[in-house]
């Protein structure tokens, strides 16, 4: 009897956003995102990216803020390596609330690698609803 009221208070802040998706974070607080990924028994994983100016910064923090292994090849095509594939082998998964938290905006990082950054997001998302999993991604700018 818990467990299915638990999962409906864990919906509530996710209340009518799509299960596999890529979106600023708007009216959701980090807070009400960390609780209903427990709720739901699901990761979350949270990167402040404040303090970056360049590319490989936003990398950087990633990787340190995500855990990801040591030998992280910190370009795009290892971000997405990272997201999906090993974590699919690793055995089943419970799904993802992702929030990428002031990202930049300046010369060094600018519109097009924000892009790129979020279509990483967005093919991770698509990896995982392929595999009926849940991930929902949020982001702000700073």
């Amino acid at each position: 009897m818990d467990t299915p009221l638990r999962q409906e208070a864990g919906e509530a802040p996710l209340k009518g956003v799509r299960s596999n998706i890529v979106q600023s974070i708007r009216a959701f607080r980090v807070q009400d995102l960390q609780d209903a990924a427990i709720s739901l028994g699901q990761h979350f994983l949270y990167a402040n990216l404040a303090p970056a100016q360049s590319k490989q910064d936003v990398l950087d923090l990633i990787a340190q803020q995500f855990t990801f292994p040591s030998h992280f090849g910190k370009n795009f095509d290892a971000l997405y390596d990272c997201m999906t594939d090993p974590l699919h082998k690793s055995g089943p998964q419970p799904g993802f609330i992702v929030v990428l938290e002031q990202i930049p905006a300046n010369g060094k990082f600018d519109k097009e690698a924000r892009e790129q950054l979020l279509d990483i997001f967005r093919d991770t998302a698509d990896y995982w609803a392929d595999r009926k999993i849940p991930f929902r991604c949020f982001y702000s700018f700073l």
